[in-house]
């Protein structure tokens, strides 16, 4: 069976105001541990409900592993690696020190990142098959707008300390291209309550802080 593409807007990384087309692979639904399960049985001496409890215990055992400090590498898959946040209640640490100092209540695992194994992308797209899908490119039109978006980046910034581009294109269910362009824009009007810090492919935005009485 093949799988279906279709060509997406690109983000705009000079900045010049070309819109570029980039082949985005149509993901029809999730495979689940029931089938995944039953694809190991036909390949291998595990039956069913052993190959999903295999998974299950690899789940909990990973777990297990990072919790306590490490990595996880699976051969052909890939290595996980726990993150941390704060406590959506807690503010940040400043580097100067003038703050507050958070202690190991105040911070959790927030996460786990994923650095694929080459073997795996290379298998896959060894097997995969590839057909054009009938429309010729997808075009993201976000439901909402200008002023619902902004209040949507506002809200999630109480309760996270940076917005990417990437979680602002989520959010708003925009194009990477047109949410970079819109978090621009946003910079320039001071009354839209957004700033951003660092640069580049680092650039974050944040809250932007309210001045003080008087000033």
């Amino acid at each position: 069976m093949s799988a279906r593409y279709t060509m997406q807007e690109m983000s705009d990384l000079n900045h010049d105001g070309e819109t570029l087309l980039y082949p985005r692979m149509v993901i029809t639904d999730c495979c689940p541990t029931a089938e995944l399960a039953e694809r190991i049985a036909a390949n291998s001496t595990f039956s069913p409900g052993e190959a999903a409890g295999l998974i299950r215990q690899l789940a909990d055992e990973m777990a297990a592993v990072m919790a306590s400090g490490r990595s996880v590498r699976l051969d052909g898959i890939g290595t996980f690696t726990p993150t941390l946040a704060l406590e959506h209640d807690k503010k940040r640490e400043t580097p100067d020190g003038s703050g507050s100092r958070r202690n190991a209540t105040s911070i959790r695992v927030g996460g786990v990142g994923f650095r694929v194994n080459r073997r795996l992308v290379s298998e896959t797209d060894r097997l995969c098959h590839l057909e054009r899908a009938a429309s010729n490119f997808v075009r993201q039109r976000s439901p909402y707008t200008p002023e619902e978006r902004l209040n949507r980046a506002l809200s999630y910034l109480a309760d996270h300390p940076w917005l990417t581009v990437a979680d602002y294109a989520q959010l708003c269910r925009l194009s990477r291209t047109t949410a970079g362009r819109e978090l621009r824009r946003w910079l320039a009007d001071p009354s839209s309550g957004l700033t951003a810090k660092g640069s580049g492919s680092h650039r974050v935005y944040v809250r932007r802080p309210a001045k003080a009485d008087g000033q």
